[in-house]
C-alpha cells in the first residue's frame, strides 16, 4: 500500500460517489471504499430519482465502512413524508453508529413542475428542520403551514444514537440566511470562487447570530470541481460539462453568477447560444450531450472556470482548496473526480495544510 494511502487527510476533505448519472450503483460502494482507504473524511451522495436512491446507497456505503461520514448532498423534502424522511435519518444513523448526515436542497423549479408536487420555499424548509428536530427529539409534532398539513406525528422508537446533523444547499443570499437561522450548517454549490464562498460564509455566520446561535457551530461546506493532473478530454468531463449546466439553469445560474461578482451580461450572452435558446425551459444537463455542453462553455468568459474550480496538477489544485479552507470553509467537497482519482490530490493537500499550520508556529 502507498504512502498517500496510509496518511489521514487533514482539514476535513470528502468526496461524492457515484457524481451524475450512473447505470450500476454499485461503482459507488468501490468508490467508498477507496475514499475510506485515502483518509478521506466523508463521502457524499447526490440523490438522483433512478438509480441513485439516497437511503439505499447510504446504508449499502455505511456496512463496507467504518470511519468516513456519509452525506446525503442533497435530497429534498417534497418527495417524502416528514415521518419518512424522520426514520429514514434515524435509521441510517443507527446502521452507520452515528456517521450520517443528512442535507436537503431546493432544486429547479422544473422538477417540482414535471413531478406535479409543491415546489419548496424558504419557510417550508425552515419548518421541515423543526418538525424532524422534534419528531427526533421524541416529541408529538402536530403542523399546519407551508411543509404541510400534519395533524399528529411521533416516532415510537427512537434509536440509541444522536440525530443526524441536518444541512442545507444554498446560493442565494436568502437561502444561506435561512442555512444560518435553521440548520446545522450548509452546502455551498460547485463554481463559487473564493471571494464567493468567504461572502458566503460570512451570510451564514452573521445569520446565526441574529437568530441567537452560536456562528461557529455552524458547519459551512464548501463544494469544489476537481480535475487533478487530469488530461484535456477528462478535464472538460469533470470540469466544464457541469459548469455548462449548471450555469444554464434559470435561477441557479443567476445566483452563481451574483455570488461571483460577475457581470450579468455576460451571462445572459452565454444563454443565448443556440443549443440553449433552442430548448426552451428543458433542462440542459438532461436533454444535451456531453459533448454538446463542453462546446457551450465556448461561450463563457474566460475567467470563469479557472476561477471557481480547481484544475492543474495536484499540486495547483491542493493551493485552491486551502485557498477555500482559508476563505472559511470548514470542510471541502470534491466533485467531478472519484476515489483514486483523487489520491494524489488528497496528499498534497495535507502537505499544503501541514505546510501552512508550521508557517503560523
Amino acid at each position: 500500500m502507498s504512502n498517500h494511502q496510509l496518511r489521514r487527510t487533514a482539514g476535513g476533505l470528502g468526496c461524492y460517489v457515484v457524481p451524475g448519472g450512473v447505470d450500476d450503483p454499485r461503482e459507488g460502494l468501490a468508490q467508498a471504499r477507496a475514499a475510506e482507504r485515502l483518509g478521506l473524511d466523508a463521502v457524499w451522495i447526490g440523490e438522483r430519482y433512478d438509480t441513485k436512491d439516497l437511503p439505499s446507497l447510504a446504508g449499502a456505503i455505511g456496512q463496507i465502512t467504518s470511519r468516513v461520514r456519509i452525506g446525503a448532498a442533497v435530497t429534498h423534502t417534497g418527495l417524502r413524508h416528514p415521518m419518512v424522511l424522520a426514520s429514514m435519518g434515524q435509521t441510517l444513523q443507527a446502521l452507520t453508529e452515528g456517521r450520517f448526515v443528512l442535507g436537503f436542497g431546493r432544486s429547479a423549479s422544473w422538477r417540482w413542475d414535471s413531478y406535479g408536487v409543491p415546489a419548496p420555499t424558504l419557510r417550508s424548509l425552515a419548518d421541515t428542520a423543526e418538525i424532524l428536530r422534534r419528531l427526533w427529539a421524541g416529541g408529538t409534532v402536530s403542523y399546519d403551514g407551508p411543509a404541510g398539513h400534519y395533524p399528529s406525528l411521533r416516532l415510537p422508537r427512537r434509536p440509541a444514537v444522536a440525530p443526524p446533523p441536518l444541512l442545507l444547499a444554498a446560493v442565494g443570499p436568502r437561502t444561506l440566511e435561512i442555512a444560518g437561522a435553521a440548520y446545522d450548517g450548509v452546502i455551498l454549490h460547485p463554481f463559487l470562487t473564493v471571494d464567493g464562498v468567504r461572502e458566503s460564509v460570512r451570510r451564514v455566520r452573521e445569520a446565526a447570530q441574529r437568530a441567537g446561535r452560536d456562528p461557529g457551530a455552524v458547519r459551512c461546506a464548501a463544494t469544489v470541481v476537481v480535475a487533478p493532473d487530469a488530461p484535456p478530454p477528462e478535464e472538460d468531463l469533470a470540469v466544464r460539462a457541469r459548469a455548462a449546466g449548471y450555469f444554464s439553469v434559470p435561477g441557479l445560474g443567476d445566483a452563481l453568477v451574483g455570488a461571483n461578482g460577475w457581470d450579468t451580461a455576460d451571462l445572459a450572452r452565454y444563454r443565448d447560444q443556440p443549443a440553449l435558446t433552442a430548448l426552451g425551459s428543458l433542462p440542459a444537463d438532461k436533454h444535451l450531450s456531453r459533448a454538446e455542453l463542453i462546446a457551450l462553455c465556448a461561450g463563457m468568459p474566460d475567467h470563469w472556470i479557472p476561477s471557481a474550480a480547481a484544475l492543474g496538477d495536484a499540486e495547483a489544485c491542493a493551493r485552491r482548496l486551502a485557498e477555500y479552507r482559508a476563505a472559511g470553509a470548514d470542510e471541502l467537497i470534491l466533485h467531478g473526480m472519484v476515489g483514486e482519482q483523487v489520491a494524489r490530490l488528497a496528499d498534497r493537500y495535507s502537505t499544503v495544510l501541514k505546510e501552512a499550520a508550521d508557517a503560523r508556529r
